[in-house]
């Protein structure tokens, strides 16, 4: 028993070392997105799609904070519809791989302290269903990377995490890359191109406004359950 829970406090300790390095090295790498959007219009869309979901798949794991360099250089290539398709199908498979890695890495430090009675995690997780993770899925307020990892560590299936992320991503995907479409790349540089064009769609900033509002709510009705 000793000796299983050494085993299970020295792979938690991997991962997190592991998180902290890929962290800190995504502070310092940088992605040239213009340089991005270029090689993406070189080719056809079925073989630029493939690149970018394997370039978006293996970037995004080893730099956590480059998905929205990612996601702003799809929309300028790609529109709201075709980049919302490549970025699901790329956070599918970045939610399969994260999960099972916290579910190997981590998963059984974290069980040794769900099992303490003044704790009972597992039990408060119990009620979590699909729904509710449809909710978290959905609302833009918890990053997926933080996400996968988290509900990795749980004793939380991926069966029952596979819905969530297949129905909530499209829509939450969406919804950004609508936006990033009509506003395009200056979005950042230049933050009043995005007052602008909400005040010029007034049906999306509403929507927006009660998308957020839902989702705060949302968090809060779920905090309670535990």
């Amino acid at each position: 028993m000793q000796t299983l829970r050494r085993k299970n406090k020295l792979k938690f300790l991997l991962l997190v070392m592991c998180l902290l390095v890929l962290w800190h090295a995504g502070r310092y790498l940088h992605i040239d997105t213009q340089g991005l959007e270029s090689s993406l219009n070189r080719f056809p869309f079925v073989y630029s799609g493939m690149i970018y979901v394997f370039l978006y798949v293996i970037i995004t794991f080893f730099i956590f904070f480059s998905k929205d360099i990612f996601w702003i250089a799809a929309a300028v290539a790609y529109g709201a519809y075709l980049s919302t398709l490549l970025i699901v199908i790329g956070e599918v498979i970045n939610a399969f791989i994260l999960f099972r890695l916290a579910k190997y890495l981590g998963r059984g430090f974290v069980e040794n302290y769900a099992r303490k009675k003044e704790w009972r995690l597992d039990d408060r997780l119990a009620g979590i269903n699909s729904f509710w993770l449809f909710i978290v899925r959905l609302t833009p307020l918890i990053p997926y990377r933080f996400m996968d990892l988290g509900i990795g560590l749980t004793s939380i299936p991926f069966r029952r995490y596979l819905p969530a992320v297949l129905l909530a991503t499209p829509i939450r995907v969406f919804w950004v890359q609508y936006i990033l479409a009509g506003v395009g790349k200056n979005i950042f540089n230049n933050p009043a191109v995005l007052t602008a064009y909400f005040s010029e769609n007034k049906a999306l900033l509403l929507f927006s406004l009660v998308y957020l509002c839902l989702a705060v709510v949302a968090i809060f009705r779920l905090k309670y359950k535990f």
